[in-house]
């Protein structure tokens, strides 16, 4: 899997259009600035997965892109367990940190991973004109090596490498320390770059 520099960067400025999005809808939730960080793009060979990812203990939205191309890959809506309390205690009005994460805390972490995906995803389906749908979300709390590892298994073209794009959603009020991460199968790669190769020579 290779990416041209022109490429790359398309691919970036569209996540970053996408992130934005999921920024806004993450600050009218919280009542707070969120900042963002330029979105990274980084194609890793899954021997080496875990110098990306790291081995503390996490919150992971999980969906399954679906739409114009089944299967299309994932998305995480991923935060540290440390700034999952501190997110769900903004969003329900609790204080205490050093607490167990609850049902409650569980279902507030499903609905804002589920409205900042969609927000991106929106996003860039209205850039693009391809529609990447989120599947029902799936909520776990594990290692985010070991999470990553277990989705890769499950992705529909064999590989032995994932473009990891990734963008980091930062609330310095509440200290909450967050990522949106994609992970398209090859086929939603290569249809992206083709529809924006299309956009460049309109333009």
């Amino acid at each position: 899997m290779k990416l041209s520099a022109v490429h790359a960067d398309a691919i970036q400025e569209l996540g970053n259009i996408g992130a934005a999005h999921a920024a806004t809808t993450l600050s009218v939730m919280l009542g707070s600035l969120i900042e963002m960080n330029v979105p990274a793009i980084k194609i890793v060979d899954l021997s080496q997965l875990g110098n990306y990812m790291g081995e503390e203990s996490a919150a992971m939205v999980v969906f399954e892109l679906q739409g114009d191309i089944p299967h299309g890959g994932y998305m995480l809506f991923y935060i540290t367990r440390e700034s999952a309390v501190r997110m769900t205690n903004a969003i329900l009005g609790m204080t205490e940190i050093n607490r167990p994460l609850s049902e409650m805390d569980e279902s507030a972490l499903i609905e804002v991973g589920n409205i900042m995906v969609s927000a991106f995803l929106d996003a860039t389906a209205e850039l693009l004109g391809f529609v990447m749908i989120p599947s029902p979300p799936a909520l776990t709390i594990d290692m985010a090596h070991a999470v990553m590892q277990s989705l890769i298994a499950t992705m529909q073209e064999e590989t032995n490498e994932v473009l990891l794009f990734s963008t980091e959603l930062v609330c310095k009020e509440y200290k909450i320390d967050s990522d949106i991460i994609m992970m398209p199968e090859r086929s939603t790669l290569i249809k992206i770059i083709e529809l924006l190769d299309n956009m460049m020579k309109s333009s």
